[in-house]
């Protein structure tokens, strides 16, 4: 029993001292690697979209990379940008590049110093022979995962919607590498097709991504295949519906039956019901009437007279466009109206001289939209047609 204790009172002194090395060893142990991003950097180069990642090590940086975004002219639209990684040496970073546009040689060289919870940057940062003087405070970092959620993802395309409630018939979008995008747009010269021309400019987002949504108007019969044949091309990644001029408040549900010719819509029809009910809604006499070949949008004017200052016999000229198309992709037993708010413009038609006049409207004036006297409800009648329940998020 003696020799017994007198074995675990020898091994006491070895028990501590294993249990001081651990403890010595925990307090020792190098903080963690983080990674930390500032999203936005106000006082930078003026317009610049900037995100500067840092790994840190406690309040250590151990290594950095600005992704700058920018404008090289003031009187240009036109992006280009230059990601730079960064040398820390303690509250300085600096680094060489040259932007992935133009080529221009790039040199940073700026001081970080914590603010409280935040963090100035000051310092130069210099483009070719422009030198931009930097002097940005109080900005506040992000976590990666609170970094990742702030950034937006492409959600636009919707390659095969289950119908055209949520996504546009006439509407195509296509995401396309950079590099092949320009090969791609020529190839759109010959598929009639209307390209958003917004769309062709190369933006931040695009730049970093490396990849351009271009945004097309089509007749909505010919959609599914200027979507397969772009699927096909070298550099597409996406191609298929996205948002257009469908607005549901404005749209109507109603029997293929009897409104087709063969496999085609029977346009003559179809556009004598639409402008005869217009006709009696706006009361107004039609004008003209023409499907365009390229949106498939079905065009048409009225007129009626003015009622501005009656002894001038002016004339109010009414414009108003209409879609149809089948309700979803691939075909269907119904399909689906929709008719654009009315937009108008007072003529002098009377026998010369005439009276050159100016439709000055102010902002607000055309903010609120011209009454089509109940035309969407008029023609959901004559097509024994069903309007979209926003409530509810069903035909009835």
């Amino acid at each position: 029993m003696r020799a017994f204790l007198f074995s675990l009172l020898a091994l006491l002194p070895a028990t501590d001292l294993a249990f001081a090395q651990a403890k010595s060893a925990t307090k020792s142990a190098p903080p963690a690697v983080e990674t930390r991003y500032f999203a936005t950097l106000d006082g930078f180069i003026d317009g610049a979209d900037v995100i500067l990642k840092e790994k840190r090590q406690g309040k250590t940086v151990t290594s950095a990379e600005l992704d700058v975004c920018y404008a090289p002219s003031k009187t240009s639209d036109r992006r280009d940008r230059f990601v730079v990684p960064l040398t820390p040496n303690g509250q300085a970073l600096t680094g060489t590049t040259q932007t992935l546009g133009s080529k221009t040689p790039v040199s940073v060289n700026l001081q970080q110093k914590p603010n409280g919870e935040t963090f100035d940057f000051k310092g130069v940062v210099g483009i070719g022979t422009a030198t931009h003087e930097i002097n940005s405070t109080d900005n506040s970092d992000l976590s990666e995962k609170e970094f990742e959620e702030t950034q937006s993802a492409d959600e636009s395309i919707a390659q095969a919607p289950k119908d055209f409630t949520a996504v546009s018939p006439e509407a195509v979008g296509i995401r396309v590498a950079l590099e092949a995008a320009s090969d791609f747009l020529k190839t759109l010269k010959t598929e009639n097709v209307e390209v958003s021309l917004s769309s062709l400019s190369i933006g931040c987002d695009a730049l970093r991504a490396g990849k351009l949504v271009i945004n097309l108007s089509v007749d909505p019969e010919r959609a599914a295949s200027v979507i397969a044949k772009a699927k096909a091309f070298p550099g597409v990644s996406a191609a298929g519906w996205t948002n257009g001029i469908v607005d549901m408040d404005r749209a109507i549900l109603f029997p293929a039956a009897g409104w087709r010719s063969g496999d085609k819509l029977d346009r003559t029809k179809i556009a004598t019901t639409v402008t005869a009910t217009l006709a009696q809604t706006l009361e107004a006499k039609l004008a003209s009437a023409n499907w365009d070949d390229v949106t498939g949008r079905l065009k048409m004017t009225f007129k009626r007279p003015s009622e501005t200052f009656p002894a001038l016999q002016l004339t109010e000229v009414i414009t108003v466009e209409a879609q149809v198309s089948a309700d979803k992709p691939g075909g269907s037993d119904r399909l689906m109206l929709w008719l654009g708010n009315p937009s108008d413009t007072t003529i002098d038609e009377n026998a010369p001289p005439r009276l050159s006049l100016n439709d000055d409207v102010t902002g607000e004036e055309e903010a609120e939209p011209r009454s089509d006297g109940g035309a969407v409800a008029a023609l959901a009648k004559e097509l024994k047609g069903q309007r979209w329940d926003a409530e509810s998020s069903t035909w009835q």
